[in-house]
């Protein structure tokens, strides 16, 4: 997954729980139908998932060869 991928980019990497989280759903209160927004964490948010389905996001997770986690998030479609 690319970075090019995405209208927004949180790099969570580096933050306290739950920082990631809030600027995750932050982020995607603000983006618009057919933007995304990627997520980069030291591991799976599996917390994270449900709040995306709750709130009527798609996403896809990938893990890096560094061990990175991305998360792609965006609308899904109506």
């Amino acid at each position: 997954m690319t970075q090019a991928r995405a209208d927004r980019v949180i790099d969570g990497r580096d933050m306290e729980p739950p920082e990631p989280f809030v600027q995750t759903m932050e982020a995607l209160d603000t983006i618009k139908p057919g933007q995304k927004v990627l997520l980069l964490l030291g591991r799976e948010p599996i917390p994270l998932y449900r709040a995306l389905e709750l709130n009527g996001y798609s996403w896809q997770t990938e893990r890096t060869a560094e061990g990175t986690v991305e998360v792609l998030m965006w609308h899904k479609q109506s």
